[in-house]
Formats: C-alpha cells, structure tokens, sequence
C-alpha cells in the first residue's frame, strides 16, 4: 500500500500542468500555439523569457521535491523508518510516478509535455553528478546545433551511462535508461520533423505571443 500511495502522489504533483496554468493566466492557451505543447520550451517561445523560466523551475520543482520529501511523507503516514534500506525503490517510484503525471497529466485528457525539466528535478535529488554531466551536454548540443530537441534527446540517450559513470547502484541505471527513453519517445514528433528537415531551432519570443499554428514547428 505505501508503494501505491506513493505513487500515486508522486503522479498527482507531476500531473499539475505547470506551463498550461501560466499561459491561461496570460489569457492563453498554449496547446494551440507554437509547438502546441505545454512544457517550458514552448512557453519560453511564444510567452518570453519570464514566464518560460517560471515554468522551467516549477517543472524542476515537481521533480526534485517528489523524490526528495514525498517519501517521507508516505513513511510518515505508514510508520516506516525514514532511514529504511528500501528507500531507494521509494525514491525511484517516486521519480518515474512525477515525470508520468508530467508526460500523461490526467488534467489535460493525459496529454502533457516530454518531461525534460520534472526529469531534472528527479535526477537533481536521485542522481546528481550524472545531471550534471548532461546538463553540460545539452549546452554543448544546444549550442552546436540550435535544437533543443536534438540537445535533450541527446542528454536523454547519454543519461544512464553517465549513471553507470559516477558508480550508482543498477536500479538507478536501468530507472535513469527508462526515463531517457520515456523522453525520446515523447520527442517523436520532433524526430519526423527533423527527418523532413522542417525542425525549427530555438528563437526566443520577445514576450509576445505568437498566432496559434495549424501544425506544431
């Protein structure tokens, strides 16, 4: 039971839709502009640097603190010792559980973003040197190549090897490989249009909002 409250717990704070939230207080919908997704890039595009940095950190947030404190709150609440040697799992299903609610939120008919900044928040609190390590990627990719989806796809696919680098335990690698495969996955669309040379490269919006388009860019 405490697995299963957990989880879903850990589901119900990633499947707050961050970047949806702050574009209708701008009288926006962001499922129907720019690349119709709700996550931090999309905003950051068509709403400008504020808001997409907003976000970005409250996306973070969710990840971070579903591994960080929601354990403890399941411990609180089934008596289990905070310092249990299970906690591992706990902290793995919490981090897997956020960035599901992120990807399927179940506010938005289980449609939601690709999880890069939650997956950040989860790997800042589960495995930290490894974030590091592909946050310095991404900036590499991103700064070669001007995709973001390229950059976090990349990140995304180097994710658990950089795990299995900084020595954490094989659940942690094979946790880290599912969720950079969950990422590329959601990045299908990105990848057809990439393929069809039709993916754009990051411009940043000038706080302006941009005309809803007829098929995401």
């Amino acid at each position: 039971m405490s697995y299963i409250a957990l989880a879903a717990l850990a589901y119900l704070v990633g499947s707050i839709p961050t970047g949806f939230l702050v574009a209708k207080a701008r009288g926006v919908d962001i499922r129907k502009v720019g690349s119709v997704n709700i996550g931090a890039t999309n905003v950051l595009r068509t709403l400008g640097r504020t808001a997409g940095s907003l976000v970005l950190l409250a996306d973070g947030m969710k990840g971070w603190a579903a591994v960080a404190l929601l354990p403890d709150v399941v411990f609180a609440i089934f008596g289990i010792p905070h310092n249990t040697a299970r906690r591992e799992y706990y902290e793995i299903l919490a981090g897997f559980s956020v960035v599901l609610g992120h990807n399927y939120t179940c506010w938005l008919h289980f449609k939601g973003g690709k999880g890069i900044a939650t997956s950040a928040g989860v790997l800042a609190a589960l495995v930290p040197l490894a974030l590091v390590i592909v946050v310095c990627l991404w900036i590499v990719i991103f700064a070669l190549t001007r995709y973001v989806s390229v950059a976090s796809m990349s990140a995304s696919f180097a994710l658990p090897f950089a795990t299995w680098l900084t020595h954490q335990s094989s659940s942690r690698v094979i946790v880290t490989a599912c969720m950079g495969a969950l990422a590329i996955y959601k990045h299908r669309p990105n990848i057809e249009r990439l393929m069809k040379g039709t993916e754009s490269r990051f411009v940043l919006a000038k706080n302006r909002v941009k005309e809803p388009a007829e098929r995401p860019s």
